[in-house]
């Protein structure tokens, strides 16, 4: 018999599987939601009269059952080479992708530019105009179209996603092999038409795809089942394979193994250990050797030998050359740029998640599924086109300039023999040609003309960051250009992100920072004049805009440690580092004071059940201390089996409800009460019911089979129609009421329960730490009384509990007894 256990007061509601809600006054507790969480979320959150699915959740241990007992068994422990040299894999190939994406976005950069030199040279801005748009809304029709139409779930950067399944979330599709390479491809055209996005947070997600994919050895998409490396085929090593991947997806893209390391440690796993750090590691330092030996042979796809000749200009994406000596008196405006950057950065976050919500009213007020997506595919052109025509047009508006000195926009391969006019630059833009000789001493000279604003906005973020850092050259850039670019570069990565295509934004966010950086530097200059003594020199624009990087990608994403390792990576300048650190931590201080970080804005905003390794539960303007409540206070009720159930009765539950774990009780003996003594899943139970071999009758002591784990254990149902047939069949056929199923061999008797007094701070981080899926909720005598998900711990929700909750009540053991 099955028996649903209820706490007084609540209605059954689904488990873990969807975030449903069950019962007549729905209007009502939307409403009530609605005022907590407005937000509509892009197909995962809910909205007024239409619910829909949340992610489900993953256990990250396996079920501790007798069967997996005897599959242990059968493996006998060795050494973990095939688990270092799949890390080694997955390197060596998120290194060739990262690659691979640089080398298309340089090409086909170069490319469209060269495309209209001739008009921009004779100052015809409308044919310029015209072939630019039109080449990047080909490139964007392409990049737009893959994420709207071909993959949906790889989102605008993945990023978020792959943070909610490394807690615990269970978020369909965006491993598979369709997303993979829609979000590559979206991510390297994006970048390409000019768009003022990067390619970092893409590449973390097809990082994570490739560690998810290679691990596996199997598609189900391509229907690909190989025999290799099974052992990997669950949870917990998926998951670790993915955390590699993920981190070699930033050293790869940045060339800063260290950096992808940490930023995994510090933002996206949330199970960590240092064994998994060793191999990460690995991962890391092998990505970064595949990209640097690719990459110093290649630029643009053209072979121009060195090969494994690693160059600092080629290896250090935003290399400083010249290093300064730093003075304390530096610390001031340091922190003058810390502050600007943590307000600049919860402006950002503030300003982001208002216009994503904006995006999802509209795109949820769309009925049709073709029309809702070709909004999608709209909104993604329309931010191009303005994009394109402000960086075609605004230079426009600017005059030209004497190029500060012989070769900082051209490299020596580039110019022509004596007297001859040099290969043409965008930055040069609608400037007189110039020309370039060889000095006697060898060196290159040139009499070059620049726009500014053609290099500040038509170059992209990768490039005039690497300008904007360079150091001794304090009026390269003016102050009215560097403020013109920074608002539009400012308000456009703004509106760029989130839109339907695959955009990254470290590159906005460094290029953003460097821009009001190196604005305080000329400040700075005009107020000090150009210092050229030893003391002096670190008033240097170059330098505050390195800082100002820092200030202002920490009060965006609020990290700190691994922020400052990737900036003195990609930089090379260790002599600032003193300065970035305190940079940073002003910089996550200021923005803190005003808002949460924007990947976990971005995490609440597509309702993606994100715990936090500690849970902040605001009432009014206080923080409530959760150790004043117990586990029974967020419980929900609990439908139970007995240890040997009737087919009929499971085959009624399955269909009935959509609890995704049942505990399972049993009488220890004839006339006692019924005990908890683990759990089982819907899945398994899924698989145990398409297996007639393990039904018995009534007399029959033991059953005449028993499924293997590996039979018992999957991901998914492999036919649900069938399933479903089965189960319709079960329940309505009065002969399986007289046969029982022996559920011993296959419950998890390590699930983890708590009494029901017990203390909902620390239910919380036992629910996070072990990484469970299902926390039972017994009784002084051993019963089940209720269960927590991963649903009942959110933020939301226990707001929701405690401001309904009378906090000086206490549960006695006598009344927990009844």
């Amino acid at each position: 018999m099955i028996s649903v256990c209820w706490k007084s007061g609540y209605k059954p509601i689904d488990d873990d599987s969807h975030l449903v809600i069950q019962n007549e006054n729905s209007e009502d507790v939307l409403d009530e939601l609605d005022e907590l969480d407005p937000h509509i979320s892009n197909g995962i959150c809910h909205k007024k009269k239409e619910f829909q699915e949340t992610p489900e959740s993953l256990n990250y241990l396996p079920s501790h059952s007798e069967a997996y007992k005897t599959w242990l068994q059968e493996k006998p422990l060795g050494s973990d080479w095939d688990r270092w040299f799949m890390m080694g894999l997955i390197g060596v190939f998120v290194g060739i992708f990262g690659f691979l994406m640089h080398q298309i976005i340089d090409f086909l950069f170069e490319i469209k530019w060269e495309l209209v030199e001739k008009y921009i040279q004779h100052n015809d801005f409308l044919t310029t105009w015209m072939i630019i748009v039109a080449t990047g809304f080909a490139m964007m029709l392409v990049s737009a179209g893959l994420v709207v139409f071909f993959c949906p779930s790889g989102s605008p950067s993945g990023l978020p996603e792959v943070i909610g399944y490394l807690n615990g979330a269970s978020i369909r599709h965006i491993f598979n092999i369709r997303t993979f390479f829609g979000s590559f491809i979206s991510c390297a055209l994006a970048v390409s038409a000019g768009m003022f996005c990067g390619p970092e947070a893409p590449m973390i997600h097809v990082g994570a795809a490739i560690g998810c994919g290679l691990s596996q050895f199997k598609s189900e998409t391509l229907r690909i089942n190989l025999p290799f490396f099974t052992r990997f085929r669950n949870s917990a090593d998926k998951r670790q394979f993915i955390t590699a991947g993920a981190a070699a997806g930033i050293a790869a893209v940045f060339r800063a193994p260290v950096g992808g390391l940490l930023f995994v440690l510090e933002e996206v796993a949330s199970f960590w250990d240092v064994k998994l750090a060793w191999q990460t590691f690995f991962c890391c330092l092998v990505a970064t050797f595949t990209t640097e030996v690719l990459s110093s042979s290649f630029v643009g796809f053209v072979y121009e030998g060195y090969f494994g000749f690693f160059k600092a200009e080629q290896r250090i994406i935003f290399w400083v050359k010249d290093l300064l000596n730093i003075s304390i008196l530096a610390v001031i405006p340091t922190i003058i740029l810390g502050i600007i950057g943590g307000l600049l950065g919860a402006l950002f976050v503030f300003l982001n998640l208002r216009i994503n919500k904006l995006r999802m009213k509209i795109f949820s007020s769309i009925p049709h599924k073709f029309l809702r997506q070709l909004t999608k595919l709209l909104d993604a052109l329309l931010i191009l086109v303005v994009t394109l025509s402000i960086t075609v047009y605004i230079p426009y508006f600017y005059s030209c300039s004497p190029k500060p000195t012989p070769s900082e926009f051209q490299n020596g391969s580039e110019y022509k023999s004596h007297g001859e006019h040099a290969a043409w630059d965008v930055s040069e833009f609608n400037c007189p040609p110039g020309s370039t000789w060889v000095a006697p001493n060898g060196s290159i000279m040139a009499n070059h003309s620049i726009n500014q604003a053609a290099v500040l906005l038509v170059k992209n973020g990768k490039q005039g960051t690497m300008l904007l850092y360079q150091r001794g050259l304090h009026e390269k850039f003016g102050l009215p250009a560097l403020l013109m670019a920074l608002f539009f570069y400012f308000i456009i990565s703004c509106w760029t992100a989130g839109t339907a295509a695959g955009t990254g934004l470290v590159v906005p966010m460094v290029y953003t920072g460097a821009l009001f950086g190196r604005s305080v530097g000329l400040i700075m200059v005009a107020i000090f004049g150009v210092q050229t003594d030893e003391y002096g020199a670190w008033i240097d624009p170059g330098l505050f805009a390195v800082i100002g990087s820092a200030a202002y990608f920490g009060g965006v994403t609020r990290l700190t440690i691994s922020l400052t390792v990737i900036m003195v990576e990609i930089t090379n300048d260790v002599q600032s580092i003193l300065l970035i650190m305190i940079a940073v931590l002003v910089g996550k201080t200021v923005g803190d004071y005003f808002n949460n970080s924007l990947f976990s804005s971005l995490l609440h905003l597509k309702c993606i059940p994100y715990l936090k390794a500690v849970p902040n539960v605001v009432h009014g303007k206080k923080k409530v201390n959760l150790e004043l409540f117990t586990a029974r206070d967020v419980m929900q009720p609990c439908t139970t089996i007995h240890l040997r159930e009737n087919v009929f009765l499971l085959a009624e539950l399955l269909t009935t409800t959509s609890h995704n774990g049942f505990p399972v009780v049993f009488s220890p003996a004839p006339g006692q009460e019924e005990v908890f003594l683990g759990t089982i899943t819907r899945l398994e139970l899924y698989m145990l019911l398409s297996n007639r071999g393990v039904f018995q009758t009534h007399e029959s002591n033991q059953c005449s089979s028993v499924l293997k784990y590996q039979e018992v254990t999957v991901e998914r149902v492999p036919d649900e129609a069938q399933i479903i047939r089965l189960l319709n069949k079960y329940s309505a056929d009065p002969q399986y009421q007289q046969l029982f199923i022996n559920l011993e061999p296959y419950i998890n008797k390590s699930a983890v329960s708590v009494q029901a007094h017990f203390s909902l701070q620390r239910a919380y981080s036992v629910f996070r730490t072990l990484g469970l899926r299902h926390l039972t909720v017994v009784d002084l005598q051993n019963r089940a009384v209720g269960i927590i998900t991963r649903k009942d711990l959110i933020s939301l929700r226990l707001e929701k509990k405690v401001i309904l909750l009378d906090k000086g009540k206490q549960d006695s053991d006598e009344e927990l007894l009844h």
